[in-house]
C-alpha cells in the first residue's frame, strides 16, 4: 500500500478467502473418523474452518492465541450515556493489566498472553506502560453527536496503527487472535456505525451498555446515536471518513487490525458489539474479509445482533456477556481449541482411500 495515502480499496485485492479446497479435504477426512455426520455439532464446522484458514489438513492445534484489546475514551460519554464517568477507560485498562478484570482472569486461566493498545485514553501516558501507549493518536475521541471524532489524518494514523499491530502479531507467530475492547462511550460509537451501515433508526440499535444503564441514560444514549447517525449518513460511501466521523480512534484501529489480519491469514474471534461494528465496516471495505472472523458470542446489545445478522455470523455462545475486554470471546476460545484438537487427533480409517492425485489436483485448482 502507498505510504503517502491510505486506499482502502486495496484490501479487496489483498484479501483472499480461506482455502476452500482444503476445507473440503478436512470434510472428507472427518467422514473417515467413523462418527456419524454432525455428531460433534458445530465443532466439525469449526475444525474445518480452521483447516481452511491454516491451509493445512489435519489442522494444527491452536498453540499461540493472543488477546488483543484496543482501548480509548469517547467524548460522547460527556453526555451521560454510560454508568461510567467520561474519561475513565484508563481504570478499566489498569484492571486488565493488573489481572483484576474478568478478561484478565480468563486469559490467565487459559494461558493466553494479553496485549493492550491505547488509541485514545484520556489519561497521562506516563500512567501506563510505554508498550501500551505507543500507538496513541490523541486523548479521547471527539463527540460524535456534534463533531467528527477524528480528523482524517488522525483516522489514517489510527487505521495504520491497527494494521501495524496485526502485522506484529502475525510476525510473532500468533495463530489465533481473541479481539476485545475497553472504552467509555464505545458502544454508543458502535451503535452509530451499525445504524448507519444497516439503515436502521437509533432506537433499534441502542442498548444498555456494559453497565446496564437506566431509562433516562438510555434516552440520552439514543439521542446521541441519532445525532451521530445524521452526521454519518452523508459519508457512508467512504469508510475511513465514516470512522473519522463517528467511530473514534479505537474503533478505527480495530477495523484496520481486522482487515490486516485477513490479509495475513490470521483468524480472529470477535467479542462484543464494538468488534462486531468494526467487522461490519470491514465487510464494506472487503467482502471476503469476514471469512477470517468468528463471532465468539452474542451480548445483550441490540446493535450486536443486528451487526452479526448483517455479517451472516452465527455466534458460538449466547451468554449475554457485556463487560468487554474480550471476555465473551475468551469464553469461546476453549470451543475453538477443542474443535482443532478433535479434527487433528481423532483417528481415521486409513483403509478408505483419500483423494486421488487427479481429484487432488482438481481440488487444488478450485
Amino acid at each position: 500500500m502507498s505510504e503517502r495515502s491510505l486506499d482502502l480499496d486495496d484490501f479487496s485485492d489483498l484479501i483472499e478467502r480461506p482455502h476452500g479446497a482444503l476445507r473440503r479435504q478436512a470434510e472428507e477426512r472427518r467422514t473417515r473418523t467413523g462418527l456419524p455426520p454432525q455428531a460433534l455439532g458445530r465443532l466439525d464446522d469449526l475444525g474445518e474452518w480452521l483447516s481452511s484458514a491454516q491451509a493445512q489438513v489435519p489442522v494444527r492445534p491452536v498453540a499461540n492465541p493472543r488477546l488483543v484489546v484496543f482501548a480509548g475514551d469517547h467524548g460522547v460519554a460527556e453526555l451521560g450515556v454510560s454508568t461510567r464517568e467520561a474519561g475513565t477507560a484508563g481504570h478499566l485498562v489498569r484492571a486488565l493489566l493488573d489481572g483484576a478484570s474478568p478478561a484478565a482472569v480468563l486469559a490467565r486461566r487459559f494461558e493466553v498472553p494479553v496485549r493492550v493498545v491505547d488509541m485514545a485514553l484520556d489519561c497521562d501516558p506516563a500512567e501506563l506502560p510505554a508498550e501500551v501507549t505507543r500507538h496513541r493518536v490523541r486523548r479521547s475521541s471527539g463527540r460524535l453527536d456534534a463533531e467528527d471524532t477524528l480528523t482524517l489524518p488522525e483516522a489514517e494514523e489510527a487505521f495504520r496503527a491497527g494494521m501495524a499491530v496485526a502485522d506484529e502479531e502475525a510476525d510473532a507467530g500468533c495463530d489465533l487472535v481473541v479481539l476485545g475492547d475497553l472504552s467509555v462511550g464505545g458502544t454508543t460509537a458502535a451503535g452509530a456505525l451499525v445504524a448507519a451501515l444497516c439503515g436502521t433508526d437509533a432506537s433499534v440499535v441502542t442498548g444498555r451498555g456494559g453497565g446496564r444503564i437506566d431509562d433516562l441514560t438510555w434516552m440520552r444514549k439514543c439521542a446521541a446515536i441519532r445525532d451521530g447517525l445524521r452526521r454519518a449518513r452523508p459519508v457512508l460511501g467512504d469508510q475511513l471518513q465514516l470512522l473519522a466521523t463517528v467511530g473514534g480512534a479505537d474503533l478505527t484501529a480495530m477495523t484496520g487490525f481486522l482487515l490486516q489480519c485477513a490479509v495475513r491469514h490470521t483468524p480472529v474471534i470477535l467479542d462484543g458489539v464494538v468488534s462486531a461494528a468494526c467487522a461490519l465496516v470491514g465487510q464494506r471495505v472487503a467482502f471476503r474479509a469476514p471469512d477470517w472472523w468468528l463471532a465468539g458470542q452474542l451480548g445483550g446489545e441490540p446493535a450486536h445482533a443486528k451487526a452479526l445478522d448483517r455479517l451472516a455470523a452465527d455466534p458460538l455462545l449466547e451468554q449475554g456477556v457485556a463487560v468487554g475486554g474480550g471476555t465473551g470471546a475468551l469464553l469461546a476460545l476453549p470451543l475453538v481449541r477443542a474443535a482443532a484438537a478433535l479434527a487433528a487427533e481423532l483417528p481415521v480409517d486409513e483403509s478408505e482411500p483419500a483423494a486421488s492425485p487427479t481429484e487432488q489436483s482438481a481440488l487444488d485448482a478450485t
